[in-house]
């Protein structure tokens, strides 16, 4: 899987970009509807961001986190994730038909259309591949941005749940998408 998209460029990833993804979350403003807003220390990202994405990382079926690039300036602003809906749960679909998508970008990014356009980059490749029927997004209520672009990826809301999760359980909102 290879997504584009005019704006941006796309690569998958892996440990080495860490410090990508520590900085990303310095920044009380981007961690405010994940955890209140506190940034996580980089010893969080090893002893649990990353080993969480490697259980569920596979970049032939798509999964895993794709950083986004501007491509005029190279310049590093987020990330979009792919991985089956309810992964970490007892609700698992095993046969994964469903693919969750998540995102979190720079806030310098917000506003730009940019988690819309990647979001719709790794959706044109997901529908290529006939064992995948549904995209699915969870938020926080609250989170008018993340809802937002659920919205525009033609995502409808069909439930406000407890979202469970080994790292916590959240109540959410939830949007799918038939493909």
């Amino acid at each position: 899987m290879q997504p584009s998209s005019s704006r941006l460029n796309y690569s998958f990833i892996t440990e080495k970009d860490i410090d990508d993804l520590y900085q990303l979350d310095q920044d009380p403003a981007v961690m405010k509807y994940l955890n209140g807003g506190k940034p996580t220390t980089m010893e969080e990202k090893h002893t649990v961001f990353l080993p969480r994405m490697a259980k569920y990382a596979n970049k032939e079926k798509g999964w895993g986190l794709w950083k986004v690039n501007i491509k005029e300036s190279g310049e590093f602003i987020g990330w979009i994730l792919v991985r089956p809906m309810h992964f970490f749960n007892d609700e698992t679909d095993t046969q994964w038909h469903n693919l969750e998508l998540g995102w979190r970008f720079k806030q310098s990014s917000w506003g730009k259309g940019y988690a819309t356009e990647a979001a719709n980059a790794l959706v044109e490749q997901i529908a290529l591949m006939p064992e995948y029927t549904h995209i699915s997004a969870i938020a926080l209520k609250e989170n008018a941005g993340s809802i937002g672009v659920m919205e525009k990826l033609g995502m409808t809301f069909v439930k406000e749940y407890m979202h469970n999760d080994p790292l916590g359980d959240i109540p959410a909102v939830y949007y799918e998408r038939k493909l």
